[in-house]
């Protein structure tokens, strides 16, 4: 399977980070080996001393394909959840200053904490309201109503360039208000009121 993510998918983020803000989805990827499921702890990697945490609205692919047009792409994923994209910063700063890939600061084992699914059934995905505690306060909050390129936007590029199969991940882009990571933190990402991914950093 395979991680697809997208980087500043919100406008607010974008310019938090003072990055430009996209004209088309930003895609990047992780790999298998990214993903932490069934809330285990994270352990804080020592290669970075600046880790942030981003918390996104994810989705589960449910067909393969590939040059999904976007009229059709709702048939394409049948449940969502929440995750993080963890980041050593201060890497990903290092080698976008000199034009490097960075992979390794994105793509690294267990970069990418997943909640539990819920099918999509019902839900209004272009209204989702999420939020992000860290240690019982509010870290971030997002609406996927402030998305720049929609759900099925995002399959439809995706798909421009890759096949997708069941199974495989999107994260979808977080909102304004990514911040540091410390050992002894402890995670909680709401959709609306439930808790769909509660986890600690070791």
């Amino acid at each position: 399977m395979k991680i697809f993510c997208i980087g500043r998918n919100y406008a607010e983020h974008a310019k938090e980070l003072k990055n430009e803000v996209p004209r088309k989805p930003v895609i990047f990827m992780k790999p298998k080996s990214a993903l932490l499921l069934n809330n285990h702890p994270f352990f804080y990697p020592d290669f970075t001393v600046d880790l942030q945490y981003e918390c996104e609205v994810v989705l589960r692919v449910s067909k393969n394909g590939r040059r999904i047009q976007e009229r059709f792409a709702s048939r394409y994923y049948d449940q969502l959840s929440l995750g993080i994209d963890f980041t050593a910063r201060d890497l990903q700063a290092q080698l976008k200053e000199k034009g490097l890939p960075w992979e390794i600061s994105k793509a690294f084992d267990h970069s990418a904490p997943v909640g539990k699914m819920l099918p999509i059934d019902g839900l209004s995905l272009q209204n989702l309201d999420f939020s992000l505690l860290k240690n019982g306060a509010s870290v971030q909050q997002g609406n996927t109503g402030n998305m720049l390129f929609s759900f099925d936007r995002i399959i439809a590029e995706i798909t421009n360039y890759f096949s997708i199969h069941i199974g495989d991940l999107i994260f979808t882009g977080t909102p304004a208000g990514v911040g540091r990571v410390q050992i002894g933190d402890h995670f909680q990402a709401f959709l609306g009121s439930e808790c769909l991914l509660d986890f600690e950093v070791s």
